[in-house]
């Protein structure tokens, strides 16, 4: 299993969030999230949100950084992504 992260550049609620993700299975994400200290409301439909606080914890538990392009692409190739306007 690869955990994803990407950079956490996405503002909202008074921080900025990044993203992860699993390229093989939802059952490991929520297992790696669950691990984390994550709470399962985190959870939007194929990642979890993460606060910026959190990054270097979850990097050090093993989620790979990636660019934002790559997270997507991944994502995308793993079958797991649900697309904006199946949201």
């Amino acid at each position: 299993m690869t955990v994803l992260i990407d950079q956490a550049i996405w503002p909202a609620h008074d921080t900025v969030w990044a993203h992860i993700v699993s390229d093989t299975s939802l059952d490991e994400l929520h297992e790696f999230a669950a691990s984390a200290g994550l709470p399962r409301r985190a959870f939007d439909l194929d990642h979890y949100d993460v606060p910026a606080r959190m990054w270097t914890e979850l990097v050090a538990r093993g989620a790979e950084p990636v660019s934002v392009r790559e997270f997507v692409r991944r994502l995308e190739s793993s079958g797991l992504r649900v697309r904006q306007r199946d949201r």
